[in-house]
């Protein structure tokens, strides 16, 4: 149920009201009893998180995080006789240039 905020037009008294969306709003003042109460627009209430299953980690800035690249996993050998610390990379061919017009 939430809290709605409700201020007097006549004497300025200001006061919450703990009530369910279909009650009828308020109208008498309970200060000086008169039928001049409008209630105030409010922000809402926050959320409230309870119990297990909720982390800091949550709610951090995550711009960075996407950024990041994953970590690579040495690449597994599919030849059993040699080790993979054997295993080198091709190298780079370089293509000569043609200097021919």
């Amino acid at each position: 149920m939430p809290t709605y905020e409700y201020q007097c037009t006549d004497c300025e008294h200001e006061f919450e009201a703990f009530q369910r969306m279909s009650d009828v709003p308020l109208s008498d003042c309970p200060e000086c009893a008169r039928p001049s109460l409008k209630r105030k627009i409010g922000l809402g209430a926050g959320f409230i998180f309870k119990g297990s299953g909720f982390y800091e980690t949550d709610f951090k800035d995550r711009s960075g995080y996407d950024k990041k690249e994953p970590a690579k996993e040495p690449a597994k050998s599919t030849d059993a006789s040699k080790p993979a610390a054997e295993t080198k990379p091709a190298a780079k061919k370089e293509t000569p240039v043609s200097n021919a017009a």
